[in-house]
């Protein structure tokens, strides 16, 4: 079985939470607004940001239920499980588009209970109840570029 070698930094597990919870994220905002996971995203331990291709700005109400979508997935515990599975079978599941075309032909595949499913190389939590509780911190608007700021506490 033929699998990529990861990123040295995405196999540190202090950001485990954060790259949970941004899987989360990314998949509330895909089933909120129709748009696709994240442009662009930087996942640290204490504060992340993710970029978002939207036509215009959330309002404060929209991003007051993103941030409690967030926390109600968190909050059901859900286990977080790991699945390796061909590009094939991967493209009737998940988005494959981000994809470098050097991958493997052999996708990891993370799952997050039902709300979630992404091929990534991470480290993340067993278990949403390890998150702790998302946060967003601050927002901007450019370009049909929406970037949010965000934590755990």
């Amino acid at each position: 079985m033929e699998i990529n070698k990861p990123n040295e930094k995405f196999q540190d597990m202090s950001i485990s939470p954060m790259h949970t919870a941004e899987h989360i994220l990314n998949a509330t905002m895909v089933r909120t607004f129709g748009c696709p996971r994240s442009k662009n995203a930087h996942i640290e331990r204490k504060k992340s940001k993710c970029d978002y291709e939207l036509p215009v700005a959330p309002t404060e109400e929209q991003l007051r239920q993103i941030e409690a979508k967030v926390n109600e997935v968190i909050a059901q515990h859900l286990p977080v499980t790991i699945e390796f599975m061909s590009r094939e079978e991967a493209a009737k599941l998940v988005d494959l588009s981000k994809l470098p075309e050097e991958v493997s032909e052999t996708l990891r595949i993370v799952k997050i209970g039902d709300y979630d499913a992404c091929a990534c190389i991470g480290t993340h939590v067993s278990n949403t109840s390890e998150i702790g509780t998302f946060r967003i911190t601050t927002h901007s608007y450019a370009d049909g570029i929406w970037r949010l700021r965000f934590k755990l506490t």
